[in-house]
C-alpha cells in the first residue's frame, strides 16, 4: 500500500523543492522514501500505529528516505517508545547516513527504553516509606531551628546583621492589613456566643451572665487562637511563599555569595513582626468580641449595656486579658518559624512553592492548637 503526498514548495528563499513522500506498507514492515515535513509527521505516526495492529515485530525502512525533519524523526521515535510499552517492538533499518546524526540525537538508533513497572507498595512498606518522610521533614525542621537560634544570638551581638528596617513594613502587612478580617471574625464569634447561650440563659433567668461566658471565652482561649489562625493563613502563607519563591530562583543562594545570612536578613524580621504583631491583634479581638455579645444582650436578653458592661468588668480580671496576650507571642514566633522554614525547603519549581504554602498552613493549624491545649493545660495545673 503507497500512500503519496501532493508536491509543495519549500519555504525558504522561495526555492521549490519536491516534498513528494509514500508510506509503503507490508507485512510486518513500513518504507518510507521521499522527503517528510513536518506537516507530515501526524501521517508518520498514524502509519505506524495502523501497521503494528496484531504485530508483534515491525520493520521501519528509511533507505528511500531523501529528507526528513527533526519533528517527524522526534515523533517517529516517540511512537516506537509507545508502541514497545505496548508490546511490539518497532526496529529502524537502513537509516540514511547523512540523517544518522538526527536519529542519534532523539535516540532513534539505540533501543527504546524499557520502561519499569510502576511498583506498588504494601500497607508495611507505606507506613516505613511515610514514617521515613516524616523524619527527613522533622530533621530539616530541627537543623533550621538550630539556624535561626544561632542566627538570633548573632544579631543580638550585632544587630546590623538583620534587615531590621523591614520589621515595620512587615507589621504594617501582617497586622494593620489583617485588622478588617480580625474584627469582622471577632464581632461574629461573639455575636455567635451569645446567642447560642441565649436560650439557655433565659430558663434560669441569668441573662446578665452572658457578658461572662463571652467576656471570659473571648480573652482567654479564643481571641489568640482565632487571631493566631487568621494571621496563619494570611501572613504565615505569605512568607512560605515568598522565601519559596526566592529558593527556586536562586535568590537565597544569591545573598549566600553576597556575604549575607539568610536567615539573619529573611527570619528575623518576620519573627519579630509576628511576635509585635499578634498581641495587638489579640487585644483588638478582646474588645470587638466583646461588643458582639453586647449587641446581643441588648437585643435579645433585655440586658441594658450598662449592665453588661458592669458584669464584664466584674468577671474579668487582668489575669485574664494577660494570658490571651502571653499566648500570642509563641504563637507568632511558632507562625513565623514554621512559614520560613517551609520556604527553605522549597525546591524546584512552582510546584513545590505551593506544597510548601500549603503545608504551612496545615502545619500553623497543628501547632497552634497543640500549644494552646499545652498553655491550658499548664494554667490550670498551676491554678490559674
Amino acid at each position: 500500500m503507497t500512500i503519496a503526498a501532493a508536491p509543495g514548495a519549500a519555504e525558504g528563499h522561495g526555492e521549490r523543492a519536491d516534498v513528494t513522500c509514500s508510506f509503503e506498507r507490508s507485512p510486518g514492515a513500513v518504507r518510507l522514501a521521499g522527503t517528510f515535513r513536518v506537516r507530515e509527521a501526524a501521517r508518520a505516526w498514524d502509519e505506524l500505529h495502523a501497521a503494528a495492529r496484531g504485530a508483534r515485530e515491525l520493520e521501519l525502512d528509511l533507505s528511500d528516505v531523501r529528507r526528513m525533519d527533526g519533528g517527524v524523526i522526534a515523533l517517529i521515535v516517540a511512537a516506537r517508545a509507545e508502541l514497545a510499552a505496548e508490546g511490539v517492538n518497532v526496529r529502524i533499518v537502513s537509516i540514511p547516513e547523512p540523517l544518522r546524526p538526527l536519529f542519534e540525537l532523539y535516540r532513534g538508533c539505540s533501543p527504546p527504553a524499557s520502561r519499569p513497572p510502576s511498583a506498588t507498595l504494601g500497607a508495611v512498606e507505606a507506613i516505613g516509606d511515610a514514617v521515613l518522610r516524616w523524619a527527613t521533614e522533622l530533621g530539616g525542621a530541627l537543623r533550621f531551628l538550630a539556624e535561626a537560634t544561632a542566627a538570633f544570638v548573632r544579631v543580638l551581638r550585632r544587630p546590623r546583621r538583620a534587615h531590621l528596617s523591614e520589621v515595620p513594613w512587615l507589621v504594617q502587612r501582617a497586622g494593620f492589613d489583617a485588622l478588617p478580617i480580625v474584627v469582622l471574625i471577632s464581632l461574629l464569634v461573639g455575636f455567635v456566643m451569645g446567642y447560642q447561650s441565649a436560650r439557655q440563659l433565659e430558663r434560669f433567668g441569668a441573662n446578665v451572665y452572658v457578658a461572662d461566658l463571652v467576656g471570659i471565652s473571648i480573652t482567654r482561649e479564643l481571641a489568640p487562637l482565632m487571631t493566631a489562625i487568621i494571621v496563619a493563613g494570611r501572613s504565615g502563607a505569605g512568607f512560605a511563599a515568598e522565601i519559596g519563591t526566592m529558593k527556586v530562583n536562586d535568590e537565597i543562594d544569591a545573598l549566600r555569595v553576597m556575604g549575607l545570612v539568610p536567615i539573619a536578613r529573611l527570619v528575623v524580621p518576620r519573627v519579630l513582626s509576628l511576635v509585635i504583631v499578634l498581641p495587638v491583634l489579640a487585644l483588638v479581638s478582646d474588645v470587638v468580641g466583646i461588643a458582639g455579645g453586647l449587641f446581643v444582650a441588648v437585643t435579645s436578653l433585655d440586658v441594658s449595656a450598662p449592665a453588661y458592661l458592669l458584669e464584664t468588668r466584674r468577671a474579668l480580671v487582668a489575669w485574664d486579658v494577660w494570658q490571651g496576650l502571653i499566648k500570642s507571642a509563641p504563637f507568632g514566633v511558632t507562625i513565623a518559624l514554621i512559614a520560613c522554614q517551609q520556604g527553605f525547603a522549597a525546591s524546584g519549581g512552582a510546584e513545590s512553592v505551593g506544597r510548601r504554602t500549603t503545608t504551612t498552613v496545615v502545619a500553623c493549624l497543628f501547632t497552634l492548637v497543640l500549644l494552646d491545649a499545652a498553655f491550658t493545660f499548664t494554667l490550670r495545673l498551676l491554678g490559674k
